[in-house]
């Protein structure tokens, strides 16, 4: 899973990088300043939570105890940036209102990703004390 997370990670990375420039370049113009401020909201999202799946990624690879934690975390992150940053990008091209009821649910998984990233470590910190005693 760690290297599907890795490439995951960096091809969201890389388009959402292409998407910026693209947003800058070649829609500027092209959209009204709102759809222009909705797209950078959903390209500044991909990008953070890109990083977030980085981290989860290498988080993996050092062999962090609670994977199955750092699975679904890396899971609700990739959900996430598909229903919150894909639905801001088809909402600001197609002025398609609707699809604004999809990002809530993008924006919750990305919200669940951290939380049960921040659970893997209480989860660890719990499991070192009962080593301990």
């Amino acid at each position: 899973m760690k290297q599907i997370f890795l490439t995951t990670a960096a091809l969201l990375g890389a388009s959402g990088v292409a998407a910026g420039a693209f947003g800058t370049h070649s829609l500027r113009g092209q959209l009204s300043e709102r759809a222009l401020e909705i797209f950078e909201v959903g390209t500044r999202y991909q990008m953070y939570h890109a990083l977030a799946l980085l981290g989860v990624a290498i988080l993996l690879n050092n062999n962090f105890q609670h994977n199955k934690s750092l699975i679904v975390s890396g899971c609700l992150f990739i959900t996430g940036i598909l229903l919150f940053s894909g639905s801001l990008y088809a909402l600001s091209l197609t002025n398609a209102v609707s699809l604004g009821m999809i990002t809530p649910l993008g924006g919750a998984a990305l919200i669940a990703g951290w939380i049960t990233l921040a659970f893997c470590n209480v989860e660890s910190k719990a499991e070192s004390k009962e080593k301990s005693q």
